[in-house]
């Protein structure tokens, strides 16, 4: 049962990096050949580099996930290994949170020029959510490795 929910999020995991790569791909030279005001084509630019930037880190993130679960599917959830999985994770949004946050003044100039306000909504919402997956990993990696702490005691204990 436990290396088919594996399996589930494995797939699930790649899922998440093939609009990625397609966005990547086909949209982002799209966007920058094709701007939809000739006048602001400059800006978006950085948006667009900040962007392809960005996607490094986020498969990184995704690669170190499918390491995590093929560590709990052979029976290595708790070691060192892991931590550092966990650790590479929150590296790497952090590192995308960074990116965004260089990024928004850009969108806001372009939300300017477009008379879009809610353009910067918009570009918010890969810095929360990069931030949330911090978080939880920096809280899952402290956990991780509490648990492996007390194991080890225990073992030495027995």
């Amino acid at each position: 049962m436990k290396q088919v929910s594996t399996f589930f999020l494995k797939v699930a995991v790649i899922l998440l990096g093939i609009p990625v790569l397609a966005l990547c791909v086909f949209g982002l030279p799209w966007l920058a050949n094709n701007p939809v005001n000739p006048d602001y084509a400059h800006i978006l630019y950085p948006i667009v580099i900040g962007i392809y930037v960005s996607v490094i880190p986020y498969l990184a993130a995704l690669y170190q996930a499918l390491k995590l679960l093929s560590f709990i599917d052979k029976n290595q959830s708790f070691s060192e290994l892991s931590v550092k999985s966990l650790k590479n994770i929150k590296f790497c949004a952090m590192i995308i949170t960074g990116l965004y946050v260089i990024i928004l003044p850009f969108v806001y100039i372009v939300a300017e020029l477009d008379d879009a306000p809610g353009l910067i909504i918009i570009g918010m919402v890969p810095i929360f959510a990069s931030m949330v997956i911090a978080v939880f990993a920096a809280v899952l990696q402290k956990l991780l490795k509490e648990a492996i702490d007390i194991k080890s005691e225990n073992d030495l204990t027995v």
